[in-house]
């Protein structure tokens, strides 16, 4: 289908396919950073126990994290399976957004989360409009 695309439509799918791979990798990165801070972090233990969570979260949000990088990176993951990652971060940043605001934390620890989410919705809306993408059945 995409070879028959011609001029401006080329165009327009070369750009979403961009923007679709730089925020995905943001997610990726972000995610994938935070899972191991989370996993190897010297301060970790503290800080979940700050946020009112229990220690076993830690390694349970580590691992889902993980898994969930790879379901969002590789390409032959099937749409389900990417639909389930997408709303696990989706769930994961709002969720550490009530955290923070819920422990005392001022707003300023939760506003680079906005960025990350803005991220996340435009990955999530440019996977479904890109040529070859197909929803989950």
């Amino acid at each position: 289908m995409e070879a028959t695309l011609v001029g401006s439509a080329h165009t327009t799918v070369k750009r979403d396919r961009i923007l679709y791979w730089v925020t995905t990798g943001i997610i990726a990165v972000l995610m994938l950073s935070s899972a191991l801070y989370f996993a190897f972090g010297p301060n970790q233990e503290a800080a979940f126990h700050h946020l009112g969570l229990p220690a076993w979260f830690r390694v349970e949000l580590t691992v889902a994290k993980l898994l969930g990088v790879v379901a969002l990176v590789l390409p032959a993951t099937p749409a389900l399976i990417r639909q389930f990652a997408y709303f696990g971060f989706g769930l994961t940043i709002v969720s550490a957004d009530v955290a923070h605001l819920s422990s005392g934390d001022p707003v300023y620890y939760v506003l680079p989360h906005l960025f990350f989410l803005g991220c996340l919705v435009t990955s999530y809306v440019l996977f479904h409009q890109l040529p070859g993408r197909r929803a989950p059945t």
